[in-house]
């Protein structure tokens, strides 16, 4: 794409706090055009249209909505073969997480838990930490905080924490995470990733690693202050996104890190 000509953006769940804030934020930047805007069907809006109309608008479509309503976005796309997307769903299903792959082998998909770039660092930080500190004498917990209205626990960005601490150790997360302790638990399994959550309030997102050793703890941590720094991430994905292949990929590959 020329550098003088403008992505054209489509954003999904328009009506919601983050699709005011994606709006806000391309308005903002040079080098994005908001070309369409849609949220549920039976959802009424001025200036809203529908999600097939946008895909034919768009050279991106940008997609902080439902597990459902993203695997469904994603199927219609692959099938127009056309736009690229930039996925921050969170709290997939199995069989939707399965309609995201697949479609990304016609289009290309960022797909990521969290667009922050300050939390991406903090993955790859958590990774080499988790690498060095071996589970044999090192505990690894995460916790994390979000506002009232989350709908899915633990966060999008706390599994993606925990994947970064499970790779780092040759693990696979879903064998070693614990997602929830209740009355006589027994002693913590070795090499156990446990995560803990809470809700409340309007916090925006708090995320917090610690590697608990006997005699000392290193703890990892990061603050959101506001929505504005998902969405400015997101808009860099987009950016990146644009004129790529098919294909699924996450902020790694947007910040260079897997380059080589």
């Amino acid at each position: 794409m020329g550098s003088t000509q403008r992505i054209r953006i489509g954003i999904a769940g328009a009506l919601g706090r983050m699709g005011a804030a994606l709006a806000q934020a391309a308005a903002s930047k040079t080098g994005f055009e908001v070309t369409a805007r849609f949220d549920r069907p039976d959802a009424g809006g001025e200036g809203l249209t529908t999600a097939e109309a946008a895909i034919g608008a768009c050279d991106v479509i940008l997609d902080f909505t439902t597990g459902p309503a993203s695997a469904a976005l994603a199927a219609r796309a692959a099938e127009a073969g056309r736009p690229a997307l930039v996925i921050g769903t969170t709290g997939l299903a199995a069989g939707e997480e399965a309609a995201i792959r697949a479609a990304a082998a016609a289009i290309p998909i960022v797909r990521s838990g969290n667009y922050s770039l300050g939390v991406n660092v903090l993955a790859g930080l958590v990774e080499q930490a988790a690498r060095r500190l071996g589970p044999e004498d090192w505990d690894l917990e995460i916790f994390e905080a979000h506002h009232r209205r989350k709908v899915d626990a633990p966060s999008g960005t706390a599994l993606m924490l925990g994947e970064a601490g499970a790779r780092g150790r040759g693990a696979r997360l879903a064998e070693v995470a614990v997602r929830g302790r209740d009355g006589i638990t027994g002693a913590r399994a070795p090499g156990a990733i446990g995560f803990s959550v809470m809700r409340g309030g309007g916090i925006f997102g708090e995320h917090q690693v610690v590697f608990a050793a006997e005699e000392e703890v290193l703890s990892l941590s990061h603050s959101a202050l506001g929505r504005g720094l998902f969405a400015r991430g997101a808009l860099e994905a987009a950016r990146w996104v644009v004129g790529r292949g098919p294909g699924l990929y996450d902020m790694m590959d947007v910040l260079g890190f897997r380059d080589g």
